[in-house]
């Protein structure tokens, strides 16, 4: 961290994860001005801003036949497509992803090293307590067992990147909800510390 700055390198792929009700979404609206009703990714500069509940919105109200397990399942897929999309295009990628099960992250390892980019992680740690508050706070609460096995993933993945083991990332930040709300931006630039040899054009 550079002073209230996180510095990646250009083409990176950023997961933002943690908690259901940590603040992820908070922060990303805090600090590209999102307003909450955006059904599309929001390009910023080189980069590009995918919250998964961008992907929820598009398909709000246009899959009511589906059970619930289907419409997760879409969302998902969509909210997939879009990172892919961006990284395609050559495109910086900071996008919130809630779920942090290995398969899931390793996925995203993959999908970062087809495209030639890096893959960080930046974690939003917050008590388990105050993450609840959270999502009493924007009235969507998580069942009860779901969360509680986002916790012991989320707990999992946490003890490790404390133990220096990012893996499947190159690198892993961690940020508790104090620190994300002294945060002013987060840049991809050469000083993020992008390999020369890997340095790409990128479109706009």
């Amino acid at each position: 961290m550079d002073g209230a700055r996180l510095r990646y390198p250009p083409g990176a792929l950023v997961i933002l994860t943690g908690l259901p009700g940590a603040g992820k979404t908070t922060l990303l609206r805090r600090l590209y001005g999102m307003d909450g009703a955006e059904s599309l990714p929001i390009n910023s500069g080189t980069a590009v801003v995918i919250d998964s509940a961008q992907s929820r919105r598009h398909w709000n109200g246009r899959l009511t036949w589906a059970p619930y397990p289907v419409r997760r399942a879409v969302v998902f897929v969509t909210h997939l497509t879009r990172i892919r999309q961006a990284l395609t295009q050559g495109h910086s990628v900071l996008a919130h992803n809630r779920g942090c099960a290995p398969y899931v992250l390793r996925g995203f390892a993959w999908l970062a090293r087809r495209h030639g980019a890096d893959f960080h992680l930046l974690l939003l740690d917050a008590p388990a307590e105050e993450a609840l508050a959270g999502q009493r706070a924007r009235g969507r609460v998580v069942a009860a067992r779901t969360f509680a096995r986002h916790q012991r993933r989320w707990d999992s993945l946490l003890t490790r990147v404390k133990g220096g083991d990012p893996a499947p990332a190159a690198g892993a930040r961690i940020v508790n909800r104090a620190e994300a709300g002294l945060l002013e931006a987060i840049v991809f630039d050469s000083a993020g510390g992008v390999d020369p040899r890997r340095r790409r054009s990128y479109k706009g």
